[in-house]
């Protein structure tokens, strides 16, 4: 069997190129948006009051559930954390 090399661990897991993007990009939202929220130091409470979202979907995004998240969930949701999302756009190699 020939060994094989990924980029990230989605270009071994997707199907497509275009999945394995979406979920390097969901994944990369997920992480930072986990990260602000636990520096907020609050309750779960306070935090899911403060981004708009129910306790368990708090709960879900915290325990880094990504297939309950849609790229446009996790955008909203890093600008209601206070973060800038932005993006490069180039050819493909």
């Amino acid at each position: 069997m020939k060994r094989q090399s990924f980029t990230n661990v989605w270009d071994a897991l997707s199907d497509t190129p275009a999945e394995a993007l979406s979920m390097t990009m969901r994944a990369q939202l997920l992480i930072a948006i986990e990260q602000r929220v636990r520096g907020w130091k609050g309750t779960q409470a306070e935090a899911a009051r403060r981004l708009g979202i129910t306790q368990p979907r708090l709960n879900d995004l915290l325990r880094g559930k990504i297939a309950n998240f849609s790229l446009d969930a996790l955008i909203d949701l890093a600008a209601k954390s206070g973060l800038s999302v932005r993006m490069d756009i180039a050819r493909a190699a």
